[in-house]
C-alpha cells in the first residue's frame, strides 16, 4: 500500500460513499470513531478537501442530533454553485486555488484533459510572470472565470 496519511484515508472513503450518491450525511463523530482519530481530524479533512474549489458544498448542524451534509455539485449548471465558484475566484486567485479549480472541473469531467492543460498553461505562474505576484493573481482571476462564463454558455 502506498505511504498515504490518514487525511488522504479518510477523503478517499468519503469519496467512495459520494461516488454512489450525490449528498452524503455523516456524523463526525462516527466517522472519528471509525478511524480511530480525533473529531478535529474530520473536521480538517473537510474543509482543506471538501470545498466549492473542490466541487463540494458543505453545511453542517451542530448539537447532539448535529450532521456534516457534503454535497457533490454541479459547478457549471447549477447556478447557486456556480456563482459561489465565481465569488471564491473574486478578483485575486493564487496559482494552487486555480489548480484546484482546474481539477474539479477535469474530474467531474466539465472539461477534457486537453482543455485543463490549455488554461493551466494560460494561467500558469510562468505565463504571467509579473514581478507583482498580485498582478498576476488578479490576471489569472479574469482569465479563469472568463473561462468559466464561456464553458457555462457553451453548456
Amino acid at each position: 500500500m502506498q505511504n498515504r496519511n490518514i487525511s488522504d484515508i479518510i477523503e478517499q472513503y468519503l469519496k467512495e460513499i459520494l461516488a454512489n450518491d450525490q449528498q452524503i450525511e455523516i456524523k463526525r463523530s462516527e466517522i472519528a470513531h471509525r478511524f480511530d482519530v480525533v473529531p478535529s481530524q474530520i473536521n480538517y479533512v473537510i474543509k482543506t478537501r471538501f470545498n466549492m474549489k473542490n466541487g463540494y458544498l458543505v453545511e453542517s448542524k451542530r448539537g447532539g442530533g448535529g450532521y456534516i451534509r457534503i454535497v457533490k455539485v454541479d459547478l457549471l449548471n447549477d447556478e447557486d454553485a456556480f456563482s459561489e465558484l465565481l465569488t471564491l475566484i473574486g478578483d485575486s486567485i493564487d496559482a494552487t486555488t486555480a489548480l484546484q479549480v482546474i481539477q474539479s472541473l477535469y474530474q467531474d469531467g466539465v472539461i477534457t484533459r486537453r482543455e485543463a492543460n490549455l488554461v493551466l498553461a494560460a494561467i500558469d505562474n510562468e505565463t504571467l510572470a509579473f514581478n507583482d505576484k498580485e498582478l498576476a493573481n488578479q490576471l489569472r482571476a479574469r482569465i479563469l472565470s472568463s473561462i468559466l462564463q464561456r464553458l457555462r454558455c457553451t453548456q
